[in-house]
């Protein structure tokens, strides 16, 4: 039970080696760009929630207060 348990772990190991083989990296000008764009995009999103998050915070001081 356990060899074959050891085998099904070396053949798992051998067939991610071989998928990554097929895999298509990006370039490092790809990498760059597409990095770029990750980090605005957070950035504008995290800007757009804090401002919403301002605005009730204000509102509720407004009604409760």
């Amino acid at each position: 039970m356990a060899r074959v348990q050891g085998e099904s772990r070396f053949k798992f190991i051998g067939e991610t080696i071989a998928e990554l083989k097929k895999v298509t990296w990006p370039t490092r000008q790809e990498a760059t760009y597409l990095t770029t764009i990750v980090i605005i995009a957070t950035t504008v999103v995290a800007m757009l929630l804090w401002a919403i998050d301002f605005g009730f915070s204000e509102l509720m001081d407004v009604i409760l207060f």
